[in-house]
């Protein structure tokens, strides 16, 4: 790959946190990132200048490079860090240690107890995290502990040995922070009552703890005890900024591979990631031509096997957005919930960032095939029998009925033509009737292009419902061309698109490309209108202001508003200029009227 491709590849990167890969000729993995802003920070690599003598020598060994979009930026660095020591490249410094991020453990005990641990160990116990911050530990930690006396001991708590009397309280008991079950005073239900609610902690799910924390900030507050409310308030913050699941690893999930597929008429997007030891180790994305319209159930067969056999992956499941028949050795699951379906989610959102950035790449390479490609699915997405290669869409806009206007704009080929846009006074429609207004201006549109012989759009787009678009379709019935031109109607409260004769509304997907053009046009139009009504508005009280003087009217002030262009020009003119547009008498009138302060 050329430094123009990739150059091309990284333009249609996402903003978005994740992790990236570069790759050599020999197809070896040379360097491994994490990013907050992929985009950002993988372009900063193939700017002219670089400082650095290794990161220029990293750039020039690039082959190719590719990507996997997570959640967080803490995902992304536990990934990175996984990737690093799974790959070990060249250019990145090695992590040789063990060391991994902390988590925190309820251990799997008569009395579990809750601590911070770098080791995963699978005994039944349950792990939360991993935490890129320490520190979030220690505040979790101390905050559990404050809510729910624990113990912290090593002891075999089992019912023989309490019975027996073999343990004694320590100091633990004796301030506070332990209610002595080594001795029989802390049932087990009691104590569980207590882990339950530690784990809806630190699954997330902390609402009740949150509102029990607000209620004592305030008692603290208005007991004028600030320092005790401030420390609730760091606590309430912690829980906030706590995230417990990672959707990059897990403690419950070993040796599984995930894959998940996104298609339309030519093209399927395939995503393949590989998790080992509760962890993405590999991410791999791959296009597939379409020939006979292959369904994506056949397609995802396919890929199946044969990213698993590039891989050399030997994982006994394998994780599915949907049930295909892949053989007895291997057992597909199809999660509907849990971390599992985390997986499917991540693996599924960068088969569709996968899509959209080689549509990117497209757009900037050839961008008549890109518009090409918008109109062809305008065309499906709306039923309509033509390709929408000229739209129009119309806005009315007045303030209480006054200086009702109107504004149509024009788009070829999916972008606006604005040397085509023109504004509308209505003429026949007296006070605020936005449907007769629409009926007018329609109609005075396209009897004129009739007219003058000019090509009509293929579609058109009223911005109202139902009511809006009924105005317009009067027009579209007396000059004949309805049938002729495909028509609809954008309400705002919901996008609703409306069709002639159809009472049920189409709603597309807010992330469809037909909708943004659609309100693309709706919102262009409803600026230029607003422009113009703005500036009679502004003009209209101009010349109030000055026809507000004895003795002047329109025609006076439209004179005066020709050679000095506004009212403080003209009261900053002496009498000797005013009088060679309009008399001596009627320019010391206005004259001592404007410098008049009373008046």
């Amino acid at each position: 790959m050329t430094q123009f491709n990739l150059k091309q590849q990284v333009a249609s990167l996402p903003n978005e946190p994740g992790v990236y890969q570069y790759y050599n000729t020999s197809g070896e993995i040379i360097y491994v990132g994490k990013a907050k802003d992929l985009k950002k920070r993988v372009s900063s690599y193939f700017r002219k200048k670089v400082d650095s003598r290794k990161t220029r020598n990293l750039v020039n060994a690039i082959e190719t490079l590719k990507h996997i979009v997570v959640p967080t930026e803490s995902d992304a660095l536990i990934l990175e860090n996984t990737l690093i020591k799974e790959h070990q490249p060249k250019y990145n410094i090695l992590l040789r240690d063990d060391k991994t991020y902390p988590w925190i453990c309820i251990k799997k005990e008569r009395y579990p107890r809750v601590f911070a641990t770098r080791k995963v160990i699978q005994d039944g116990s349950e792990y939360f995290g991993p935490f890129t911050n320490g520190k979030t530990v220690r505040v979790l930690l101390e905050l559990i502990n404050e809510l729910y006396p624990l113990r912290s001991c090593h002891y075999d708590l089992s019912q023989e040995n309490i019975a027996s009397e073999k343990y004694k309280v320590c100091l633990e008991y004796h301030i506070g922070n332990c209610l002595g079950a080594c001795v029989g005073e802390q049932t087990t239900t009691h104590y569980n009552e207590s882990i339950e609610n530690i784990r809806a902690i630190l699954q997330g799910k902390f609402k009740q703890v949150n509102n029990t924390f607000k209620k004592e900030m305030i008692t603290a507050s208005e007991a004028l005890q600030f320092e005790h409310a401030q420390k609730i308030k760091l606590k309430m913050d912690a829980l906030q900024q706590y995230q417990s699941k990672s959707a990059v690893v897990s403690a419950k999930i070993d040796a599984v591979d995930v894959c998940t597929i996104v298609s339309d008429e030519t093209t399927a997007f395939v995503n393949f990631l590989q998790v080992a030891y509760g962890s993405i180790v590999r991410f791999h994305s791959m296009n597939i031509k379409k020939k006979l319209e292959e369904s994506d159930e056949e397609l995802l067969r396919v890929a199946v096997v044969e990213l698993r056999r590039r891989f050399d992956s030997s994982s006994k499941e394998i994780l599915l957005p949907f049930e295909i028949d892949l053989g007895e050795t291997v057992r597909v699951t199809v999660p509907k919930i849990g971390e599992k379906k985390q997986l499917i989610n991540l693996s599924l959102r960068n088969a569709k960032l996968s899509r959209l950035e080689q549509l990117k790449q497209i757009k900037l390479t050839d961008p008549e095939q890109h518009s090409q490609r918008i109109m062809a699915q305008m065309q499906r997405d709306l039923r309509l029998q033509e390709l929408p290669l000229h739209i129009e869409c119309f806005d009315n806009s007045n303030i209480q009925g006054s200086d009702p206007v109107a504004a149509c704009v024009v788009f070829r080929n999916g972008k606006p033509s604005k040397k085509e846009y023109r504004h509308y006074g209505i003429k026949t429609v007296v006070g605020p009737d936005d449907f007769a207004s629409m009926e007018e201006v329609v109609y005075r549109r396209y009897k004129r292009l009739l007219n003058e012989g000019e090509d009509l759009p293929q579609l058109v787009v009223i911005d109202g419902g139902k009511g809006q678009l009924s105005a317009a379709l009067k027009s579209f019935d007396v000059l004949g061309i309805r049938g002729k031109v495909a028509i609809l109607g954008i309400a705002k409260r919901l996008e609703e698109l409306y069709f002639p004769d159809d009472p049920i509304p189409l709603y597309l997907d807010k992330r469809s490309e037909t909708l943004r053009i659609v309100q693309q046009l709706r919102n262009e139009a409803h600026r230029f209108g607003i422009r113009l009504h703005r500036n009679k508005r502004s003009k209209g009280a101009i010349n109030s202001a000055l026809e507000s003087i004895p003795g002047v009217g329109e025609k006076t002030a439209t004179n005066l508003l020709k050679k000095f262009k506004s009212v403080k020009r003209i009261k900053a003119a002496s009498t000797e200029e005013l009088s060679q547009i309009i008399g001596p008498t009627l320019a010391n009138k206005i004259y001592e009227h404007l410098h008049n302060e009373k008046a």
